[in-house]
């Protein structure tokens, strides 16, 4: 099986059949989490008695995996073997484990696996193994995940509901989840969530601080951007999220900026952006794109790609990394007004 075809995903993380071992890997941890425990109830029922977690020490033990997998669970099933900090260590006991007499399942979590790895080479080889992929999700099809997992919980939404969560919230999916759970404890079993009802619950004061923030650093308002990007830190907005957050926001700019230069007005070129733009954020959006031009918006969205890789390559705390990002943008947009 190795490389499982998209198509097969929800029917396989259903019933993983035959498999042996499956490979977690992509740049959405969250994602990553979220599939390994949908494996684990469809093999195990949801008993916690037949799931067997192993720390990262447990691959100098090559015979680990195939000695748990091998294991029945007390009370009968098939036993789910789970690693959840997958590295390149994991290779020998991965290969004894494709090699052994089952029945339970190996699920590996390793989000940060390249492509290269020995680990990858070994699984995408073996026809008794399915390696997943678990990319972040953008747009209509992060979209369409959010209307999934309201499904599951018992409740439905608007689209402009679903339009503001796929805008404001990111692309963490295990953040998104946390999100829509507690939409789905407000709404109630069977209810429909509103626009309203998706500001008053979901992510309420870091996102809407944060978005204050950059719509103030856009404008050029240097002490506004500077409280509410603090606001945003003091409710729990993480670095790389504020910066991503800004990248993104400056993408729909620049999106929305190369349509005026078709000779489209503001209101036109922001009115066709995808999510749309929230209706309260619109006139201050227009107003900074009045003040900004493609090639500054791009100077800027290259600025922030790079402060993304500073608070990973530098000793530089990532807050200050963020701050300094979103104030940058400030000042420039001070001297534009």
């Amino acid at each position: 099986m190795a490389k499982l075809d998209p198509k097969r995903l929800d029917a396989f993380l259903k019933d993983p059949g035959e498999t042996r071992v499956v490979l977690l890997h992509g740049d959405d941890a969250g994602l990553v989490r979220e599939r390994a425990e949908a494996l684990s109830r469809a093999v195990t029922g949801g008993d916690e008695l037949a799931v067997a977690d192993i720390p990262r020490e447990g691959a100098k033990d090559t015979a680990l995996l195939a000695s748990e997998a091998a294991t029945r669970p007390l009370l009968g099933g098939r036993r789910l073997v789970r690693v959840r900090e997958a590295t390149d260590a994991f290779t020998n006991a991965a290969k004894a484990a494709l090699e052994g007499p089952g029945p339970g399942l190996v699920v590996m979590e390793g989000p940060e696996l390249q492509a290269r790895s020995r680990l990858r080479t070994l699984l995408e080889a073996s026809p008794k193994a399915a390696v997943i992929a678990c990319w972040r999700e953008r747009g209509a099809e992060l979209a369409a995940s959010a209307r999934r997992i309201l499904e599951e919980l018992g409740i439905s939404a608007d689209g402009p509901a679903i339009d503001w969560l796929v805008q404001n919230q990111g692309e963490d999916r295990l953040l998104l989840r946390r999100e829509l759970e507690k939409l789905a404890l407000y709404v109630g079993p069977g209810g429909r969530a509103t626009e309203e009802d998706v500001l008053a619950v979901v992510g309420e004061a870091n996102t809407l601080s944060l978005d204050e923030a950059l719509n103030s650093a856009f404008a050029g308002d240097v002490p506004a951007a500077d409280r509410a990007l603090a606001s945003a830190i003091s409710d729990g907005a993480v670095p790389v999220q504020i910066i991503r957050a800004a990248l993104r926001h400056t993408q729909r700019l620049l999106e929305a900026s190369m349509a005026v230069a078709d000779g489209s007005s503001p209101g036109e070129a922001l009115g066709a952006l995808r999510p749309p733009v929230f209706f309260r954020t619109k006139p201050i959006m227009e107003r900074a794109l009045r003040n900004w031009r493609m090639p500054a918006l791009e100077a800027v969205a290259n600025a922030l790609l790079e402060a993304e890789k500073r608070t990973k390559t530098t000793g530089m705390p990532d807050k200050a990394v963020a701050r300094q990002a979103v104030l940058a943008i400030a000042q420039r947009g001070a001297a534009r007004r």
